[in-house]
């Protein structure tokens, strides 16, 4: 690796290039994969029976398009963040998006028409 001196002038461009450096590593990890019920365990450690245990009361967020549950490996890391004792503090958007998610808002009755 050669040595290059930088300038003053010069920063903007090496953050630039730094940052679409990070950018593409992001991108090209994509976190949002499909998983079964077996490789959710094994990447949570967590037993299958407790596993199927909480799928079926809700705790752990999947989906079920048929027999079988469908699990995302970034939404399993949402989850163990979430429920950790000492949980790591969330961005201001994350916030919003669980605030927003656990407040279902009830129909008014007088809304109702007959």
């Amino acid at each position: 690796m050669e040595k290059q001196e930088l300038t003053f002038n010069d920063l903007p461009q090496v953050v630039a290039q730094l940052r679409d450096e990070v950018m593409d590593n992001q991108v090209r990890e994509n976190r949002h994969k499909p998983m079964t019920v077996e490789e959710a365990a094994e990447y949570t450690r967590i037993p299958i029976g407790t596993l199927y245990m909480k799928l079926g009361d809700g705790t752990i967020p999947a989906t079920k398009p048929g027999k079988r549950y469908v699990l995302y490996q970034d939404e399993l890391d949402k989850w163990l963040e979430a429920n950790r004792k000492n949980a790591v503090p969330l961005t201001a958007d994350e916030k919003n998006e669980a605030i927003l998610s656990s407040h279902k808002r009830k129909p008014n009755k007088a809304d109702w028409h007959d």
